[in-house]
């Protein structure tokens, strides 16, 4: 039996903490990370690059091949695919400069785009957010906006032709309202055939352009809108306060594609309704590109032509992105 004075044994000293634990699962090697980064790396940008190639080609071949053959022959004095051409320089630029025809084209050109787009574009913007708004047979109203697009442009310009021609429906209306003294050949007047060009412009884009602003607005939060109706916000505020700015980019889309359309594919319709006429009062540089490459076979000046007009809708788009870009992005 131990002395009761003798000394407890000492207390064993505490132990040591344990180091931590590894992770559960196996450890990445030293290379992992590399492995896992180069899915993303070089290496998907190569299998992407040979994705599109064949995109790129048809790019090239159809569209940059055109492209440059347009500069090539605009140095050419060529009749056509079965004469010899001659190259020539800068002759074709010289004898452009030279040409009244030309300038009474880029002035008739100008003209067009000026009035055509600037009242297509907000009248489609207003019509599209009247059938946004759903009134009573928007289904029906968006048929019959949406139709004169469908229609081909030779059916268009049979029906003008009947509208506008010196007995036509639009003289006859004037005679039974008793204004047979406005009547006049439309088509035939010097100061009224590039106005029933700009018109049959308006009549076929208006109503389809309303169509495609319809569907963007379409898209918007509706409590936006309603919350501006609420705080007492008229219609005109609402559209030009509220509902634009929130589809800018899309208007100044649309406006870059109208501007281009106008400019380059007025030929089919000047060739129906005025073949540029009387003397060049109707006469388009789209429709000189056509005149000359085809009724006068001088194919050389046509790509002159070809030229200036290209280059003016490169600038004309480049205005309309600069004017229509929110201010924010501007420098």
């Amino acid at each position: 039996m131990p002395h009761p004075t003798a000394a407890a044994a000492p207390a064993a000293p505490p132990a040591p903490p344990a180091p931590d634990s590894p992770p559960a699962g196996p450890v990445p090697g030293p290379h992992a990370s590399g492995r896992r980064g180069s899915t993303g790396g070089p290496l998907r940008s190569v299998r992407v690059l040979w994705a599109s190639v064949p995109a790129l080609v048809w790019f090239a071949f159809f569209t940059i091949g055109p492209l440059l053959g347009m500069f090539v022959i605009a140095t050419l004095r060529w009749k056509g695919l079965i004469y010899d051409p001659t190259f020539v320089g800068l002759e074709n630029v010289r004898r452009m400069l030279d040409d009244p025809t030309f300038y009474a084209a880029l002035r008739n050109s100008l003209v067009q785009v000026a009035i055509s787009v600037p009242l297509m574009l907000p009248l489609a913007f207003m019509l599209g957010y009247y059938l946004h708004s759903k009134p009573p047979g928007h289904r029906l109203l968006s048929i019959i906006f949406f139709t004169p697009g469908l229609i081909s442009i030779s059916v268009t310009g049979m029906i003008f032709y009947g509208v506008l021609s010196p007995n036509g429906g639009l003289n006859g209306i004037l005679d039974m309202l008793g204004l047979d003294s406005v009547a006049t050949p439309w088509l035939a007047d010097p100061a009224t055939a590039l106005a029933c060009i700009i018109a049959v412009d308006l009549w076929r884009g208006v109503g389809w352009t309303a169509v495609l602003f319809s569907a963007r607005l379409s898209s918007l939060p509706a409590e936006v809108l309603e919350a501006a109706e609420l705080d007492g916000a008229g219609r005109t505020r609402t559209i030009w306060s509220i509902a634009f700015p929130m589809v800018k980019d899309y208007f100044s889309t649309l406006t870059m594609l109208q501007f281009l359309w106008t400019l380059f594919t007025s030929a089919a319709l000047v060739l129906l309704l005025t073949k540029g006429g009387p003397g060049t009062a109707s006469t388009t540089l789209s429709y000189l590109v056509y005149q000359k490459a085809f009724s006068q076979q001088d194919l050389g000046y046509s790509q002159v032509v070809g030229v200036v007009l290209l280059l003016l809708g490169v600038v004309g788009m480049l205005l309309i992105r600069r004017a229509l870009r929110d201010p924010k992005d501007r420098p």
